[in-house]
């Protein structure tokens, strides 16, 4: 029992070690005020989301970006609320500029069981631009956060880029654990990139060319899992041109989202993240994703075998602070990039809740279905 609960801790150890290490390893990129020259076409898939997208709209008016090099499709999923009303609206403002025909606004057109995936496909297919990027109807879009990637790809030989995304700041706790949680998730994402083992991204802000994806066949492969359309994306990609993915760690690039409101809206979250881990084809998501979950549930089992007297308390103290300093370790790194450096103060409670709420997730998603957006899916 000791020697596996030894075997489990080097292992995690290491390999939050890593991420921290490929996390200084992605440098700040900073703006030079180059004159802008890409072209983008923006996809906002939605369903229901009249009370987000007045910060978004609000957000892409004070784009910085010339309007002449980048075109908004919004992709209305079925929405039963004033979505669509409210989009219409802020396209009709005289300075949007709508003549031109930067915004519009297209139906979904539902072939799979991945809502987003048959949205973005959809308006893929409409897209005027070489360069694609996607976002969330539930974010709020950096003044420059085009001219960000803009320069990324003028100094570099890229076709996929992922970008940062972080979660409102508020005071309530169930807030602020959240946030150290995708705080936790970016330093992964960001240390992956680091060591060259990349394995995560967030489709809120996730930039790749039109014949890049065109090559790849889309999405074709994982239509039968409801998400994922960033993760097996990136896989893809990953498999395919290695040396032409790269994370864009820029502050004028962060995209802010909104945190789940209510703790039955963050399971069905995580269950469906847990949904399409299976399926990856990626060994090192795999991996991790194992790794984390053994030394989360070794955390609380040892904890219950050290109250009934079955296990040492003291080496399962040793394992907590083995866990403890890496974990906060990496997450400081990603607070300070995010600017988010007063989050560290609800560490530790977040910390000793994170193992307790993780297995939980991991336990029910193997029994229970997900609804989301008013939609049930299978796993």
């Amino acid at each position: 029992m000791i020697l596996i609960s030894i075997i489990i801790s080097i292992i995690y150890l290491f390999l939050i070690g890593s991420f921290t290490f490929g996390f200084d390893k992605i440098k700040i990129f900073t703006l030079e005020d180059m004159p802008s020259k890409t072209k983008f076409s923006i996809l906002i898939p939605f369903r229901n989301e009249a009370k987000n997208l007045p910060d978004l709209l609000k957000s892409m008016a004070s784009l910085k970006y010339s309007k002449q090099l980048f075109e908004v499709i919004f992709i209305d999923d079925d929405s039963e609320d004033d979505s669509v009303d409210i989009i219409k609206e802020f396209i009709s403002k005289k300075s949007i500029n709508s003549s031109r025909g930067n915004f519009s606004i297209i139906k979904n057109e539902r072939k799979t069981n991945s809502p987003k995936k048959d949205a973005i496909t959809s308006a893929i297919n409409h897209a005027k631009h070489e360069w694609i990027i996607a976002t969330d109807a539930d974010c709020i879009l950096p003044e420059y956060w085009l001219d960000s990637f803009d320069e990324y790809i003028q100094k570099t030989n890229v076709s996929c880029i992922a970008g940062p995304v972080t979660y409102h700041l508020n005071n309530d706790f169930f807030n602020r654990f959240q946030l150290l949680d995708i705080l936790s998730l970016q330093g992964a994402t960001i240390g992956g990139f680091g060591i060259k083992k990349p394995f995560l991204c967030n489709g809120a802000n996730f930039a790749y060319k039109k014949t890049l994806f065109s090559k790849i066949n889309g999405f074709e492969g994982n239509t039968h899992i409801a998400s994922g359309d960033d993760i097996f994306l990136l896989e893809k990609i990953a498999k395919t041109n290695p040396k032409s993915l790269h994370y864009l760690k820029c502050e004028k690039a962060i995209v802010t989202t909104t945190a789940q409101p209510t703790y039955k809206n963050l399971i069905a979250q995580r269950i469906r993240w847990v949904a399409k881990t299976s399926t990856y084809n990626n060994w090192f998501g795999k991996f991790t994703g194992l790794v984390v979950l053994l030394m989360n549930a070794l955390i609380i089992s040892y904890l219950v075998l050290s109250i009934i007297n079955v296990f040492n308390f003291k080496i399962w103290l040793y394992i907590l602070i083995i866990k403890f300093n890496i974990d906060f370790f990496l997450i400081y790194k990603s607070a300070l990039f995010f600017n988010q450096k007063g989050i560290l103060r609800s560490f530790i409670f977040g910390f000793l809740i994170y193992p307790f709420f993780s297995v939980y997730v991991a336990f029910i998603s193997m029994f229970i279905t997900y609804k989301w957006k008013g939609r049930v899916f299978k796993k």
